[in-house]
This record gives structure tokens, sequence and C-alpha cells, in this order.
């Protein structure tokens, strides 16, 4: 599936997989996420199904030429979550505008579980 923005120039399409794992990546490398939660009917069969699904818990929706991003964590317990989830917010929409050239409407972090 493709995601599709228009600028001066033209149409781009970003694959979502590409989008998705830079997500993944990105939001896993913040402090304090300890790893990201499959979400939904479709994404819990599919993590069962292949063991490395590293793209599990990052969903996307377009609005217009803007991303949504809802991401689903797990978090290492005694931590700010706040902090935390500050953090990945700041990051993610940082990362899709520089490395993928995407608007971010908004990202959504559930903290879904905490780990010790």
């Amino acid at each position: 599936m493709m995601i599709k923005f228009r600028n001066h120039i033209g149409t781009i399409g970003i694959s979502t997989s590409y989008l998705r794992q830079l997500i993944s990546d990105t939001a896993e490398s913040c402090f304090g996420v300890a790893g990201m939660n499959a979400y939904g009917a479709k994404q819990g069969v599919s993590s069962m199904l292949r063991k490395s699904d590293m793209t599990k818990g990052v969903i996307i929706r377009q609005d217009g030429d803007e991303l949504i991003v809802d991401l689903h964590i797990t978090v290492t317990y005694g931590l700010n979550v706040g902090a935390i989830v500050d953090s990945i917010i700041h990051k993610v929409k940082y990362v899709l505008t520089e490395q993928a050239g995407v608007e971010v409407k908004s990202v959504n972090v559930f903290v879904d579980e905490m780990t010790g």
C-alpha cells in the first residue's frame, strides 16, 4: 500500500511498510521504550505468524497531505511515562519530516504495558 502526497512538482508515493519500519525503529530507539505492542486483530494475527514483526503497534492514517500516527508501546517500569511519550512524539515527527519529507498532523502514543 502507498501513501500519496502532492507537492509543487507532482505526486509522491511512499510505501506504508517503509513508513511503519521508520516509525517503529524511531520509537524503539527512545529511552524507556521496552517494545512495541500488536494492536487489533490484523496486527495480532500478523505478529503471531511472523516471529520478528518489528512494525507491530504502528498504525498510520492519512488526513489530506498529513499523517496521523498511532503507536502502542510497552515502557520500562519506574521511569517518567510523560517524558517518554513526549520524547517519542517529538522524535517521530522530526524523523518523518526530515527523512521521509511528510507532514505529521499528530502522533498518538498508547502505553499498553509496563515491564520491569
